[in-house]
């Protein structure tokens, strides 16, 4: 096998959307959402609430079902 052919140990990272760092988190969101998604715009929902796990990185199913709650409660951002 040629080198270029040969399995890598430096391949991309692997996300776990269980706990993603907010800049990470803000790229996904950006990538799959229809609107941009900052780190700073996380970072104001966390300090709003918002839930993370106890080493501060986010749960993208938890982060959704608070902005839901936040949406059905009014206030979510209404984008």
């Amino acid at each position: 096998m040629t080198p270029e052919h040969a399995p890598s140990d430096a391949g991309p990272q692997r996300l776990n959307p269980a706990a993603m760092s907010p800049a990470d988190a803000a790229r996904v969101l950006t990538r799959v959402g229809g609107s941009p998604v900052t780190e700073d715009m996380l970072r104001a929902d966390i300090d709003a609430g918002a839930p993370t796990n106890a080493d501060g990185s986010i749960n993208l199913v938890h982060y959704a079902a608070w902005l839901v709650q936040q949406m059905s409660a009014g206030g979510g951002r209404g984008e």
